[in-house]
């Protein structure tokens, strides 16, 4: 089952909201004492990751297909660029000997004791997760959050995690992309505020870039020029809306502007001390 991203973020009752991981997808299928690791493109991968067959081999139960991401970790956060050290390893005893240490996340179940729990709601299909198996070692219970999806989103980003995957808590599993899974990223982002524009040059119309800037407490900071994305419609249309707020002084705070004609390309044709 497969996330699809979204720019939405939302609080439901209804849904559960877990971190997102940057690992590797990892299936694990448990029949009597064989054991499977299986990647999301089907390929075997014991001999990468030795210690977690060794584990699964010690579970109680003896027959389930559980779905999770197997991850290293940088610090407090998971890394896909440590992680990459061990995917290269195909030697089983090469793999032991490895200083990444990996852990494997699961948040599913797909089969249990003879019996097909996907249709099961997802809710249901994690308490049976939990008691199924014994966590310890580099095996781990991929806990959740319900409901407030948006508060648990601003701080996995303010925490430096990739962001959250947001699931509806009655859905069933399926082997497809869908949207009772939703990936909500952590994406840095700017404000910034138009603090003047540039002539246009050669067949440009209307403006050729404008600066923009941020505020640092009260004082504008420049920041850059932003020359692209307009259609010969916007560019005349915000063209003649900066020219009629232009002002004489720059509202950019002078220890923030660069040298002119250097970082700019070229003077400054207006300022503008508020545009929205």
């Amino acid at each position: 089952m497969l996330t699809t991203l979204t720019d939405d973020r939302f609080s439901d009752p209804n849904w559960i909201f877990e971190r997102k991981l940057d690992g590797e997808r990892v299936l694990v299928f448990r029949n009597g004492k064989r054991v499977r690791l299986l990647s999301r493109n089907k390929k075997l991968i014991n001999n990468t990751y030795p210690e977690l067959v060794d584990e699964y081999k010690k579970q109680p139960n003896g027959s389930f297909i559980a779905d999770g991401e197997v991850v290293a970790f940088q610090g407090r956060i998971t890394s896909f660029s440590r992680l990459q050290g061990r995917k290269k390893i195909t030697d089983p005893d090469e793999a032991r000997k490895s200083r990444i240490a990996i852990y494997h996340y699961l948040f599913d179940l797909l089969f249990f004791d003879g019996y097909d729990v996907t249709r099961l709601p997802l809710r249901r299909r994690k308490i049976l997760l939990r008691k199924a198996l014994n966590f310890h070692g580099p095996l781990r219970f991929s806990a959740h959050r319900a409901e407030k999806g948006e508060k648990f989103h601003e701080e996995a980003c303010k925490a430096g995690l990739e962001g959250l995957i947001a699931k509806n808590g009655e859905s069933q599993y399926v082997h497809t992309r869908s949207r009772d899974w939703l990936k909500f990223k952590c994406v840095n982002k700017q404000e910034f505020v138009i603090g003047g524009y540039t002539d246009p040059q050669g067949s440009r119309v209307g403006f050729g870039a404008l600066l923009v800037g941020y505020y640092k407490g009260k004082q504008l900071k420049y920041a850059g020029m932003v020359g692209t994305g307009y259609d010969d419609k916007l560019l005349r249309e915000m063209g003649k809306k900066l020219r009629k707020i232009e002002k004489d002084d720059p509202p950019f705070s002078n220890d923030s502007l660069p040298k002119k004609n250097v970082a700019l390309g070229q003077a400054a044709t207006g300022w503008a001390s508020r545009f929205h």
